[in-house]
């Protein structure tokens, strides 16, 4: 089996994923997964579609993040793995799909506009 790659996006989060057979290791920037996620949770969010399709310690995955924050970098990267898992086999988008692994979610910070100190927030109105 050839790389399989994919592309993943939440928020400003880009995160574009080489799968490959192997062991199981996920390389992140040229850094180890619990190295780039301390966070165990974060770490547990990236690994969500393997562990659904108990595949965990089949592939090795290289992912090259940019962008964003930690949780919008982990999520980004989830999308990602799912979108590759299902390259290599269609069957499984279903399964990906019931869990939630396969949506884009598109909400983002929304702009700041003129006259007001944020986005939705307006400046105290005075009467007088």
């Amino acid at each position: 089996m050839e790389k399989v790659n994919a592309l993943g996006r939440r928020k400003a989060a880009v995160a574009r994923v080489y799968l490959s057979e192997g062991n199981g290791t996920v390389t992140i920037n040229k850094r180890p997964l619990d190295v780039y996620f301390p966070s165990s949770i974060l770490q547990y969010v990236v690994k969500q579609p393997l562990h659904k399709l108990d595949v965990a310690e089949k592939y090795d995955i290289y992912a090259h993040l940019d962008g964003g924050g930690y949780k919008g970098q982990a999520e980004a990267l989830r999308l990602a793995i799912a979108r590759a898992l299902v390259k290599i086999n269609p069957e499984d988008k279903s399964t990906l799909r019931a869990e939630g692994f396969m949506t884009r979610d598109a909400r983002s910070v929304e702009r700041k506009k003129p006259g007001q100190p944020k986005a939705r927030k307006r400046f105290q109105f005075s009467k007088r």
